[in-house]
């Protein structure tokens, strides 16, 4: 997605985010996320084109695959949600998380080397991630690569759609060293895509012949399952044709509109989080934006910009933020309780840093919120707490008021050092 914020100047807030440089090593922003197989079946529910394949989770499941379904080769694939299965190595000693074989026999066997084991990739931590599915699918022999995505563009006020003849790469290699093969097209959402902006974006692919119309029609399909969905992205890298003259999405990569949960609740509820940070999806169920890194200094802010002031001035002092936090403009004291409550649940934290700037956020309400985890969790770290803005005064007060060891701090700059100092 942050390749897609290059080339369309003008994305989402959370491409915004994406395009910072955080300070430390971060678990990707936490929302949902689709196997490769989920996608592929809410494609093909759509009549969009995808390569036929089933799923299994156990080894008699790959078994009975291999004896019913009938290919002329077969592809085997982990399903994680990280990239670079296909160089992967698996804790059992298997080689690929992508294999292919003409053998139905060999089906279970790699299937066997898989389920249960930790596959490692370059995107996964260097325990790797355990595999509990496997995709059997029909290899198709592809002819031709291109590139499709669509994406809401803030600059246009709508959806566009991203273009490239130039498919099965990296997308923001192609825009650097060949921008003349990027197409954007701007659709009306309120019309939406016409027949010839379809045919146009198909032309531009390159697609030809009896291949144009049905590439069109494809196009066509992705566009109204993006707004079907309420989808902020769909990305298609390869969108292409195989050598028996099918076009297809080889793979495919969903973002959603958190917001529009309550309107695609069976979309949400195939959410998969065995591959998350608990403590993420712990924070989530509370509406706190949490992500987990490798410090030791532990930060409750509201806003995402000053998480990142945050997280930066402490790098400047020579500490390490251990999280980035933000608790949003609408925080309530049970949810500083519970914000404490995940924080302190990290073993490396030696640190609290609390940084609020209240224009919507109630500082007594921070402080309320602060007096209270503190005496319920028993924290035995050190609290630095720098508050300004709605009610400050009367949040000072709480704090000072409570009796216990809190560190106030005058400023950011203040608060960052006394935090990086008690460390010591």
């Amino acid at each position: 997605m942050a390749s897609l914020c290059r080339i369309v100047k003008h994305g989402s807030n959370l491409c915004n985010v994406l395009e910072r440089k955080l300070p430390s090593t971060v678990v990707s922003l936490r929302h949902l996320n689709l196997q490769e197989y989920q996608s592929k079946k809410l494609m093909q529910d759509h009549g969009i084109n995808v390569q036929n394949f089933r799923i299994a989770t156990n080894i008699n499941e790959a078994e009975e695959i291999a004896h019913s379904f009938h290919v002329e080769e077969y592809v085997i694939k982990a399903q994680i949600l990280a990239g670079g299965r296909g160089k992967g190595t698996f804790s059992s000693g298997l080689v690929g998380g992508v294999q292919l074989t003409k053998d139905p026999k060999e089906v279970p066997k790699f299937a066997n080397g898989m389920l249960g084991y930790n596959l490692v990739t370059k995107q996964t931590g260097k325990d790797g991630v355990k595999v509990n599915k496997i995709m059997i699918a029909e290899a198709v022999d592809i002819a031709r690569e291109t590139y499709l995505a669509i994406l809401m563009d803030r600059e246009s006020g709508g959806p566009v759609i991203v273009a490239s003849p130039a498919g099965g790469v990296d997308i923001e290699q192609v825009a650097k060293e060949t921008p003349d093969l990027i197409y954007k097209e701007v659709i009306d959402i309120t019309r939406g895509i016409t027949d010839s902006q379809a045919r146009n974006i198909a032309q531009k692919l390159k697609f030809e012949k009896d291949l144009l119309h049905e590439a069109a029609q494809q196009i066509k399909k992705l566009y109204e399952i993006f707004i079907k969905v309420d989808a902020t992205q769909i990305e298609i890298n390869p969108f292409g044709e195989t050598k028996d003259h099918r076009v297809l999405c080889f793979d495919a990569k969903f973002n959603f509109d958190d917001n529009a949960e309550f309107r695609q609740k069976k979309i949400f509820e195939m959410d998969d989080h065995s591959e998350s940070d608990p403590r993420e999806v712990d924070a989530a169920k509370y509406h706190l934006n949490y992500i987990g890194m490798d410090g030791n200094i532990a930060c409750m802010v509201n806003g995402a910009g000053l998480a990142m002031a945050t997280m930066d001035i402490i790098h400047i002092y020579g500490g390490k933020p251990a999280n980035f936090l933000d608790v949003g403009g609408m925080v309530q004291e049970e949810q500083v309780y519970q914000a404490f409550r995940i924080l302190t649940s990290d073993s490396n934290v030696k640190a609290i840093l609390v940084n609020i700037f209240g224009g919507i956020v109630n500082c007594a309400i921070i402080a309320k919120g602060i007096t209270n985890a503190c005496q319920n969790i028993q924290l035995k770290v050190p609290l630095i707490v720098r508050l300004e803005g709605t009610n400050v005064d009367e949040a000072k007060i709480i704090l000072a008021n409570s009796g216990l060891p809190i560190v106030t701090a005058t400023d950011l700059d203040d608060a960052a050092k006394k935090a990086v100092a008690s460390l010591n």
